[in-house]
């Protein structure tokens, strides 16, 4: 990789030759666009804080028309962002995109230092297959993406414990190979002994039965609403029952069974997701155990009050039977990500209350990004189907 003089080197983000934007070695990150004919220019990170701040940071033109701005230091891991163009928000010219917020985006990686198990290393690597296939729920062919592990096409007869791994708001079955680095992840801990070789699926978490308008997401000017949020989200829960939640029972799990080497029962099935789809895995995982035993909620969680005799159909109403039931019930959040810490200290109390067992995970110095969903998976899987 190219290193200037003063230390800081291309983004791995960016575009094939593009010197910016750079990352420099305070972890400071150095924007640039060519844009002569522009009155303003910005750099808006994506969501409010999501590891670069909060933004939107102001660039300043030279003689030239060239706009620079270096941003304060950033968290490391990946970020959305985009540009503000006389108030028009535009892609990175010099960044390869993402898709997020409903639309591709820009996105920038920041290195972390001494740290690789999330990078692609000298081990033998698995398969990222597109597959299609359809829905009898929605009517309609559905991508998805599938991990293989590495011998999967060498190892004959042999069959293989399944993931259901989602995705989060605004993001698609792209996110976790793309900007997760699951394959990667799980690649690196198979090599290394510390996790079984297993099938990773990932969908698309939108699904609208024929007929069924798409819920609208309240709008907010200032503050967001609690309360109007928290009835958004039961409303929305509800709709799993004959959107998502039908698809990945009654389409993806069949077909995935009949199309892949997989352990096809519950001890050999796990679900878990970020933000969105860690609240879609546990709306979908607790009201249908019979299909899972492992659970995993990365930044997501239930919504309001917490009364565990009537949460999922009663399904934690039970301790000792739910104990006996579910292998693993996991759930994370990040430090600076306050509401989902919150939410997730909320739910906590109720398990240890109710004698539910389950694991607390917290990364440090993250907020709601990819990187704190990242150390999540870093740590779920290593626990499944042992």
């Amino acid at each position: 990789m190219t290193q200037f003089c003063d230390g800081s080197v291309p983004a791995v983000t960016n575009t094939r030759d593009a010197e910016y934007p750079r990352v420099n070695p305070d972890g400071s990150v150095t924007f640039r666009l060519d844009a002569a004919t522009a009155q303003t220019v910005a750099v808006q990170p994506g969501g409010g804080d999501n590891g670069l701040g909060v933004g939107p940071y102001p660039m300043q033109r030279d003689d030239e028309g060239l706009w620079t701005v270096t941003i304060p230091p950033a968290v490391p891991g990946f970020h959305y962002y985009w540009l503000l163009v006389d108030g028009v928000a535009v892609n990175d010219p010099n960044s390869l995109t993402y898709f997020g917020y409903n639309r591709p985006t820009s996105g920038i990686w920041v290195p972390e230092k001494d740290v690789d198990w999330y990078g692609p290393l000298d081990v033998p690597h698995g398969v990222v297959r597109c597959q299609w296939y359809r829905s009898d729920v929605t009517g309609k062919w559905r991508q998805i993406r599938v991990y293989t592990p590495p011998d999967y096409d060498t190892s004959g007869d042999r069959r293989y414990p399944v993931l259901y791994l989602q995705h989060g708001s605004g993001e698609d079955q792209t996110g976790w190979t793309t900007q997760g680095r699951a394959d990667l992840i799980l690649d690196n801990l198979i090599a290394k002994g510390q996790c079984e070789p297993l099938i990773m699926v990932n969908e698309c978490g939108y699904a609208e039965p024929p007929g069924q308008e798409p819920l609208a997401r309240p709008s907010f000017a200032g503050q967001p609403n609690e309360a109007a949020m928290a009835a958004y989200m039961v409303e929305r829960a509800k709709r799993l029952d004959t959107g998502f939640g039908a698809v990945v029972v009654q389409d993806l799990i069949p077909f995935i069974d009949a199309n892949y080497r997989t352990i096809a029962d519950r001890d050999h099935r796990a679900m878990a997701g970020l933000s969105m789809g860690g609240f879609q895995t546990l709306q979908i995982t607790m009201t249908n155990l019979d299909l899972f035993a492992y659970i995993g909620a990365f930044s997501g969680g239930p919504w309001g009050a917490i009364d565990l005799d009537t949460l999922y159909d009663g399904a934690m109403a039970d301790a000792v039977a739910f104990n006996e039931r579910v292998k693993l019930l996991w759930m994370g959040a990040g430090t600076a990500e306050a509401r989902q810490l919150s939410r997730l200290e909320t739910i906590q109390d109720a398990l240890l209350e109710r004698g539910i067992a389950h694991v607390a995970f917290i990364s440090q110095g993250t907020a709601h990004e990819w990187l704190t969903w990242m150390r999540h998976l870093h740590d779920f899987a290593p626990r499944l189907f042992r």
